[in-house]
């Protein structure tokens, strides 16, 4: 069992950054790779961001080049640093462990995110 517990959340003003973290019980965190993903009200969950066991990250268009994805296995922590926030990412933010093997796949609980105007 993992156990994920996302932190960083907040409100900020259009153009402006965040960074989210997501730290996971256990010490198996490096069998697992890593995403983040939101959902908005009213629109189903979006997959934003992944980084894999050996550190290969992937990402949304829609975040490309203003998010970026980062672990830190030692610390059992998940990050993303989103920078040039729009209205429209104003969203709840959720972590994802999957197990490389796919044979496992958990959730946090999420951290609101909302940017003003």
């Amino acid at each position: 069992q993992v156990q994920l517990v996302e932190s960083g959340g907040g409100m900020v003003q259009s153009g402006g950054s965040l960074r989210l973290s997501c730290a996971a019980s256990g010490n198996i965190f490096n069998r697992y790779n890593m995403g983040w993903y939101r959902q908005a009200p009213g629109n189903q969950r979006e997959f934003l961001a992944q980084i894999t066991t050996g550190g290969n990250a992937n990402y949304a268009d829609s975040v490309k080049g203003r998010f970026t994805i980062s672990r830190d296995n030692a610390k059992n922590t998940v990050y993303l640093q989103m920078n040039s926030l729009k209205p429209e990412d104003t969203a709840v933010y959720y972590c994802n462990a999957d197990h490389w093997l796919g044979t496992r796949n958990y959730w946090g609980q999420g951290t609101q995110v909302t940017v003003s105007s």
